[in-house]
């Protein structure tokens, strides 16, 4: 690389491993589900990436065929037939592209017509259609990418006597249609992968964030031992919480619920006897309550609850995917009463328009995360940094601890 191209910025077009890289092939983006806005999103944010990168020629692939285009999206139309079944029809070429579908299983807000009924799509209509969308592409594109944030059936990971493996299964059905790389946000449990290990699997963290997010929406907010703890809402949340406390350098309460493993209740658990607390003392200290989804909400709002009553500060709740599943109400009271101050959730997944309307809740935007990861994956570049953002969290408290200096 000549000296003047290194003063101007310019990028070296061969990495360590010695050869030139290029483009996979062209983009082309799937919008799946009723995620289209989401995925007009990443389309713009993907384009004024890599316009920014060829008007200060900074990277070697500008030039080659299809690297920039105002529309990396293409046009797929699912049919029902009146018995409930289906097919996908692609409305334009996909041949040599480098596919990425863009799928939410969890989007309940599209209908189809069943034998006459209206039928709300499941995630088990939406997974199915996913399968269509790839089975129609293959053969055509040149790789085909899965990005689900949400995996479907992530909770079954594993099986407790005569259960099914429906994740298992979910993953070698994706590999066995020859999907090369899937992506998915915060799962459960990450070692779901060992389920297919010859497939490309990556599982980014939307923590870092989530975090900028909450310090920018709370300016002075103190990150500190002695002002802020992060808590986790119960055990199976705990590895969550340890990966947010040691980021922050924040201590660490977990609460632990006690069962009785000699009965089990009508929807399968062993019932709860009691709920424990270990940690610090949570009183004149903030409060930020991390799990991996708010489903009914019950846990974390009777966690908030509990930190209220010990006299803590600020309470937030935060976590990738806001379901919602019992409505608003639950944290509308919970806010209400000052149980809770805010509560962050990424756009990641389908959320309700009245979501929007409440005093409560803050939408954490993750369209650039996801741009980024489809320009690198087509060139096959690094991720490592952005699914490990040590790097990010360093400076983002370094910034932090500048400004409380000059307060």
């Amino acid at each position: 690389m000549s000296e003047s191209a290194r003063s101007s910025g310019a990028v070296d077009p061969f990495d360590y491993r010695g050869y030139l890289l290029e483009p996979f092939g062209p983009i082309g983006i799937i919008s799946h589900t009723s995620n289209e806005a989401f995925v007009k999103q990443v389309n713009d944010t993907l384009y004024e990436k890599r316009l920014k990168k060829q008007q200060n020629n900074y990277s070697p692939y500008v030039n080659s065929a299809g690297y920039l285009r105002r529309d990396y999206t293409i046009s797929a139309t699912i049919t029902r037939f009146a018995t409930g079944e289906g097919k996908v029809t692609l409305n334009q070429t996909v041949r040599g592209h480098d596919i990425f579908i863009v799928t939410d299983v969890l989007s309940h807000d599209e209908t189809f017509t069943l034998s006459g009924y209206p039928h709300f799509k499941s995630p088990d209509d939406h997974f199915r259609d996913l399968l269509r969308i790839i089975m129609a592409v293959s053969g055509k594109a040149r790789r085909i990418n899965v990005i689900m944030p949400f995996l479907y059936e992530g909770r079954q990971d594993h099986s407790i006597t005569r259960e099914s493996l429906d994740c298992a299964q979910m993953l070698k059905d994706l590999y066995n249609l020859g999907v090369a790389n899937l992506i998915i946000f915060d799962p459960h449990d990450a070692r779901i992968v060992n389920a297919v290990p010859l497939m490309g699997i990556e599982l980014p963290k939307s923590a870092y964030k989530i975090i900028s997010t909450l310090i920018s929406k709370n300016p002075g907010l103190h990150i500190d031992k002695d002002s802020m703890m992060i808590i986790s809402p119960d055990e199976s949340a705990v590895s969550r919480a340890i990966f947010y406390s040691s980021m922050l350098e924040l201590p660490l309460g977990i609460f632990y619920r006690d069962r009785d493993y000699t009965k089990v209740d009508e929807d399968g658990n062993y019932p709860v006897k009691a709920v424990h607390f270990l940690g610090d003392d949570p009183k004149g200290k903030d409060v930020l309550i991390v799990d991996d989804m708010i489903n009914s909400g019950n846990t974390m709002i009777r966690t908030a609850r509990y930190m209220r009553e010990r006299g803590a500060g600020n309470i937030f709740c935060a976590a990738p995917f806001g379901l919602f599943t019992e409505g608003l109400e639950p944290f509308n009271e919970a806010c209400a009463e000052g149980i809770i101050k805010q509560v962050y959730c990424t756009n990641l997944t389908y959320r309700p328009k009245a979501l929007f309307e409440t005093p409560w809740y803050v939408d954490v935007n993750m369209t650039p995360f996801v741009a980024r990861i489809i320009d690198a994956l087509n060139v096959d570049e690094s991720i490592g940094n952005l699914i490990s953002p040590i790097e990010k969290f360093d400076k983002l408290l370094g910034q932090v601890r500048i400004e409380e200096l000059m307060e």
